[in-house]
């Protein structure tokens, strides 16, 4: 996908279009599917269960639940905030003009990114590790594609919101291909670190299984990328 999100390359071979996206979601869906095979959410949550003792001593750690959760989540609002003041500025300031588009294509990235999974999560209706009987909960656990019985009441556990906290901010990436190019891979490991930081501090919690962040950075990456396809390849945008 290079020849697609990095100005001035040429592609060998013509590839279908938009391959930064479906290249992504195809990795991915290959990755959910083996995670479903092997069952390996389960495998990998008991683990961790087993780990903390046979129950979710991590839960209210102050360095899982203050620290990452809180304090993370008002961290990324303040970052989102400083973004939206920064291009504020450029209005007031015609020496940063051309950081003007960018910073908006930015800023809308993060917000529906992180707006889409707050969405999805409120009628995905899915329990968190931590309610589920073989976790020290009082519900079975219903897939996502399973009637759910209404008597189980309603839940919102998918996608893992906190973690796209995180992952939205991997469209840092496009916004450093148009500003300064050589930093665009420190910002997509921004997004992504942050990301798994904020969704590893969330499954020690028992908050979510593992497919929940990766269906959350699929997410977020996905908005990034059609935002800025979007946005079109005026201003340095691309």
């Amino acid at each position: 996908m290079r020849h697609a999100v990095e100005p001035g390359v040429t592609p060998r071979h013509r590839l279908p279009p938009w391959p930064e996206l479906w290249v992504p979601w195809l990795v991915g869906s290959m990755v959910l599917a083996a995670m479903t095979a092997t069952d390996f959410d389960f495998r990998w949550t008991s683990w961790l269960y087993g780990l903390e003792g046979q129950r979710w001593a991590l839960k209210s750690a102050f360095v899982t639940e203050e620290l990452i959760h809180r304090m993370g989540r008002d961290l990324s609002t303040l970052a989102w905030l400083a973004v939206l003041a920064t291009w504020v500025m450029t209005w007031r300031r015609t020496a940063y003009r051309d950081s003007r588009r960018p910073l908006a294509v930015l800023a809308v990235s993060v917000l529906l990114a992180t707006s889409l999974v707050a969405w999805i999560k409120s009628w995905s209706n899915m329990d968190c590790p931590w309610d589920l009987l073989q976790y020290g909960g009082h519900r079975p656990f219903v897939a996502l594609w399973e009637a759910r019985p209404a008597t189980l009441g309603h839940n919102r556990c998918f996608p893992a919101g906190h973690a796209s906290a995180g992952y939205a901010w991997t469209a840092l990436y496009f916004f450093f291909l148009a500003v300064r190019p050589s930093w665009r891979w420190f910002g997509l490991a921004t997004g992504v670190v942050t990301g798994l930081v904020f969704g590893l501090a969330q499954q020690l919690r028992g908050a979510h299984f593992l497919s929940h962040d990766v269906w959350a950075a699929l997410l977020c990456w996905s908005v990034a990328v059609v935002v800025w396809r979007l946005a079109g390849r005026r201003g340095g945008v691309a």
